[in-house]
């Protein structure tokens, strides 16, 4: 018979029948002081479990049960229930992290708990969040190799070049890699990632070459399979199956203006087993968990005792396992968090209709 943390977490299980797989639950699960719930994104949750979750149950005899969701949809949950959520780790970007944090939703990471926090590189343990990053997400070019040469594709320039029109996409600023393009543009052509004026200024000159804005990983790499578009700028994990395919396609990084994003575990205000959460991300961060969720899940590791596997450094070079040295920087998202209302429908109005 279910007990009062599965009756709680009932309405989870009832809304995927796969995650009840994943999770193991039966009518012989542990008491709440030996689960936790995991909230996660909607995708990659297989090679998830078989990289982190299941190892993880298997070190500590702490059972995981997975929630999952995209950024708005989770964090708008957790809003709603307060400190009653049933959530005891959320995974999420680090612009719904900070903005979390605005709302009061996420509580500080106790550092003492979590041992592995010392391992990690001072981007990935930013102050300006509650919880540590566990993976990142590096901006640039993805590009059409039988069409582009890797120096056309590093330069910002080609998205203005008039040869270039109808043959190259841009992401919307709603995206992680839009936001990432505007401040790398801005930093290009302007004084600096949050210099909007100038930046908006230059992608508005790219827009009428641009054949389209997209919104959505899936339509970036469908243009450029089906050789519509040349060039896009992109996150560097959009790459990774396109590679492995044997794809003509190739990723590399800005000559300038080198952003990158980070997907923070963080844990919510009256999480129902905080030392299971602690025990979690101390896990999530370790040589092991980093290793193989470079190996299985294809995400970037922030603990530089983890080993890369070959197909990643092949795509991003050095910056897959020191970023900042290779000029990547993140951006400061209490002015991203500030202005993202009032950017957004200046990039609608200014660069994307026009």
């Amino acid at each position: 018979m279910f007990n009062a943390r599965l009756v709680r977490t009932g309405a989870i299980l009832a809304a995927s029948a796969i995650v009840a797989t994943l999770t193991g639950c039966s009518a012989g699960a542990p008491d709440d002081s030996s689960t936790i719930v995991v909230s996660t994104f909607p995708f990659g949750v297989e090679e998830m479990k078989k990289a982190i979750i299941d190892p993880f149950e298997k070190a500590t005899g702490i059972k995981v049960e997975i929630d999952t969701g995209s950024n708005s949809e989770r964090l708008s949950k957790l809003e709603l229930n307060g400190k009653n959520s049933d959530i005891d780790v959320m995974l999420i970007s680090d612009f719904y992290a900070a903005l979390g944090q605005e709302k009061g939703v996420f509580q500080q990471l106790d550092a003492s708990a979590v041992p592995n926090l010392a391992e990690i590189p001072d981007f990935a343990k930013d102050p300006q969040f509650m919880g540590p990053a566990y993976s990142f997400q590096l901006n640039g070019t993805l590009f059409n190799t039988d069409k582009v040469t890797p120096e056309e594709a590093a330069d910002w320039a080609f998205y203005g070049d008039s040869a270039n029109a109808g043959r190259t996409a841009l992401p919307d600023i709603s995206v992680t890699a839009g936001q990432l393009t505007v401040s790398g543009v801005a930093e290009a052509y302007g004084t600096g990632a949050y210099d909007i004026d100038s930046a908006l200024k230059t992608m508005a000159g790219w827009a009428p070459n641009t054949l389209q804005f997209y919104t959505s990983s899936t339509e970036v790499t469908n243009l450029l399979l089906q050789g519509e578009i040349v060039a896009a700028p992109t996150l560097s994990g959009f790459a990774t199956n396109l590679v492995e395919a044997g794809e003509p396609i190739a990723w590399t990084a800005p000559s300038k203006g080198r952003f990158m994003a980070t997907n923070r575990a963080m844990v919510p205000a009256g999480a129902p087993n905080l030392s299971g959460a602690e025990k979690f991300i101390d896990y999530l961060l370790s040589v092991e968990a980093q290793t193989a969720s470079a190996d299985v899940v294809g995400d970037l590791a922030v603990n530089p005792g983890a080993t890369v596997p070959k197909q990643l450094t092949d795509i991003v070079g050095p910056a897959a396992t020191d970023p900042v040295a290779a000029g990547y920087k993140t951006l400061d998202m209490k002015t991203i968090v500030a202005n993202r209302s009032d950017w957004t429908n200046r990039f609608a109005r200014e660069v994307s209709s026009r």
